[in-house]
């Protein structure tokens, strides 16, 4: 019993050695290690606080999903601010005596990890503007998918592959951004149809129009429309505009349906859908003095339409 308690002593003894001072305060093992548990149990229960306010809090409320993961955000990133100012007062650590200290990582941070700091800045600004949420279809660069989570550092993007995407959260301050479903889920769609010069344009226009109306993704009202909007080399150039709500996030299927729809209705009606022609003439060999025709093979080749 006195040997565990003479280790006891020895122990608290060895780690109450200061270690170094910071004003006049000294700083020993126990007060570093008394900060590092406190500091990952403040991170732990600030993260499980998130997402308690997120899930059942304000999942009583209207808010939507993009606003109270931003507004659980805010509310871990204030309670990390103050707690920290908390722990270190509680680990004897003279706040006064950190200016230095700070002054020396303030700037280490403006060469070595700006990158981290610029993104960390922009999450904020993310969290407060909201250009972005939870929930909406964005395209940044060459990423296309739906936003999952807003981070402090990095935003989360899941494609259609189900491929998960981690953007910096600078991407969103700095580049343009395209968000599908940023003011409501109300996207239309735009489907260039080409026929053949004297097609009944007046029936083009109708079967298109039935194409779009028998189509459950395509909204009723605003009502689908079709323009003649050029006369192309090879045909007349339509344009179906449709508007849809449900599949925002997957366009080349609503694109792929309506335009396997347009297809059938117009092998059925006998509506021609051009390709390109080109009208080839072969001239005779002018150094061919008895001028002998080419060879009825050459002409009939695969190649020539």
């Amino acid at each position: 019993m006195e040997t565990l308690r003479d280790m006891l002593e020895k122990t608290r003894g060895f780690l109450e050695i200061p270690i170094l001072k910071l004003g006049g305060s000294p700083v020993t093992l126990w007060a570093i290690i008394q900060l590092v548990v406190l500091v990952a149990l403040l991170f732990y229960l600030s993260g499980k606080l998130r997402t308690w306010t997120v899930e059942q809090f304000l999942n009583r409320t209207r808010m939507e999903l993009g606003a109270r993961q931003a507004t659980g955000s805010i509310i871990r990133y204030t309670v990390i601010a103050i707690g920290f100012v908390v722990i270190l007062q509680t680990a004897g650590i003279d706040l006064t005596a950190l200016n230095v200290l700070a002054g020396a990582v303030g700037i280490g941070l403006g060469f070595g990890l700006q990158n981290i700091v610029n993104n960390f800045i922009s999450g904020i600004i993310i969290l407060f503007e909201r250009p972005i949420k939870a929930g909406d279809r964005i395209v940044v660069g060459n990423v296309e998918g739906d936003v999952v989570r807003i981070g402090g550092r990095s935003t989360t993007v899941v494609t259609n592959d189900n491929i998960t995407i981690i953007v910096p959260n600078s991407k969103f301050i700095t580049e343009n951004v395209v968000n599908w479903s940023h003011n409501e889920r109300r996207v239309r769609f735009r489907i260039p149809v080409s026929v053949a010069y004297g097609s009944d344009v007046g029936l083009v226009e109708r079967l298109l129009l039935e194409v779009a109306a028998g189509n459950p993704d395509v909204l009723e009202k605003p009502a689908p429309g079709v323009r003649l909007m050029e006369f192309g080399d090879s045909g007349l150039c339509f344009e179906l505009r449709v508007w849809s709500t449900t599949l925002i996030h997957r366009r080349g299927l609503l694109t792929s349906v309506l335009n396997f729809a347009i297809y059938r209705t117009f092998a059925e009606h006998g509506v021609e859908i051009p390709y390109p022609r080109r009208d080839i003439h072969i001239l005779g060999n002018r150094h061919n003095d008895q001028n002998v025709p080419l060879p009825k093979q050459e002409l009939d080749n695969d190649q020539f339409p």
